[in-house]
């Protein structure tokens, strides 16, 4: 009676889980016997689940590397007001490899309280003067620290922007709000905030922050070549892959230190630290 029992509940569970495959798989594992069958099955329905669940979404790779913690980003929907302008649909990449640091050439004396306006009108300059369909930026980082999502499409999807000609594919750029030309001090809390940024954005990756990524430049607009390979800083200037002074010497001068502050913030010892640890 047990064993009767026991092949009624074998074959609950297989049926269960056939009903649960794929057709194909259906005639795989028709012809594997008993408890083998079942464990094929259930391991084989687990694998279906997990790829519906991120099949077609161009979502992240998610590493169990060095993660850091996701910062907080302020929606879209806080800067774009009523303005009823619709947006394209997102077009998604590869997962992101490095992170190009802007800034918007705009005043630095302004009420962190008015930036969703500011970036308002950094949207309209971009779609309506140069006629981009949504502003180019992934983020944007004001003085205060407060990082806000910038170009739709999920914060936490590898969403191709419009911020580094040649090499918006398997990056993200992240803009400080004013200007950093030679002289002028990046708040400490904007550097740290770009950081954090880079480090929670590339380790979805575990891409090093420290370290290179190879792109591939998608026209010669850039400073190099339609499809020219080149080895980028994981956390780079737009001067490193185009034509500009952009992110401004001052900024450009705090990358080293966000490199460093964004590795130790996904847990990564640095080598300085290492070579102390054994001097």
């Amino acid at each position: 009676m047990r064993a009767l029992r026991a092949t009624g509940a074998l074959r609950a569970v297989r049926e269960k889980a056939v009903g649960r495959l794929p057709r194909a798989g259906r005639a795989v594992l028709v012809c594997v016997p008993g408890l083998a069958a079942v464990a094929a099955l259930v391991l084989c329905v687990l694998g279906v689940e997990r790829a519906v669940e991120s099949g077609g979404r161009g979502t992240e790779a998610r590493s169990a590397g060095h993660r850091a913690a996701r910062p907080a980003i302020v929606p879209r929907e806080r800067w774009l007001g009523d303005t009823g302008r619709a947006r394209a649909p997102a077009r998604y990449g590869a997962p992101v490899v490095a992170v190009f640091v802007h800034h918007t050439d705009s005043p630095n004396r302004y009420d962190c309280a008015d930036v969703p306006r500011i970036i308002r009108a950094l949207a309209e300059g971009q779609t309506r003067a140069r006629l981009f369909d949504d502003i180019g930026y992934n983020f944007l980082v004001d003085r205060c620290g407060t990082i806000y999502e910038g170009r739709g499409g999920g914060v936490d999807r590898p969403v191709v922007g419009a911020h580094t000609q040649g090499f918006n594919q398997r990056t993200a750029g992240v803009a400080a709000i004013g200007t950093f030309t030679a002289g002028v001090p990046v708040p400490a809390p904007m550097a740290e905030a770009i950081a954090a940024l880079a480090a929670w954005k590339l380790g979805l990756a575990d891409a090093d922050p420290r370290r290179t990524a190879r792109l591939v430049s998608s026209n010669s607009l850039s400073r190099f070549p339609a499809g020219a390979h080149a080895d980028f800083h994981a956390v780079s200037g737009h001067a490193d892959g185009y034509s500009t002074h952009c992110p401004g010497a001052a900024l450009r001068a705090e990358l080293p230190a966000i490199r460093e502050r964004a590795a130790a913030l996904q847990g990564r010892t640095s080598a300085r630290a290492a070579a102390a640890r054994h001097g």
